[in-house]
């Protein structure tokens, strides 16, 4: 396949988080494709057209079952995938509704504590967002 111009893959997601309906304490949502067999934040390529933070959350629903509501802006991930750069702008976003349904992308989603959700995370630049997260003010 031949690309013209920019081919970096722009991609956009969230590190879903939710205070624990039992003591409160902080969770972090992560998602497991069945096409890959790991463990991530909610994520997915951007529609032509579409603004990254419009497509982080619509990602995050679809994956997840749950509207988020975002918040700060997390660093921007880099690597290559399939041959090719992908640029992944990431948000943290508090879950709002919802609840999941296994689908074809994503067939499991486990809440767990920061600590548990690094140790679980496929990827170590999956790990970095979840202490970006811890540094932000108020949610620890």
């Amino acid at each position: 396949m031949t690309y013209s111009g920019d081919s970096t893959v722009q991609a956009a997601g969230c590190v879903l988080w939710r205070r624990s309906p039992v003591g409160g304490r902080l969770e972090v949502c992560l998602v497991h494709r069945p096409k890959y067999d790991d463990w991530s934040h909610p994520k997915g390529k951007l529609k032509p057209g579409e603004e990254p933070l419009a497509g982080a959350l619509r990602e995050t629903a679809e994956e997840t079952g749950y509207t988020a509501v975002p918040g700060t802006r997390l660093p921007t991930v880099r690597y290559v995938a399939d041959g090719r750069p992908k640029q992944v702008r990431y948000w943290a976003a508090e879950a709002a509704s919802g609840g999941f349904t296994p689908n074809d992308e994503v067939d499991r989603v486990l809440w767990l504590s920061p600590t548990a959700a690094r140790d679980r995370l496929t990827q170590p630049r999956d790990r970095a967002l979840v202490d970006d997260l811890l540094q932000i003010p108020d949610l620890t």
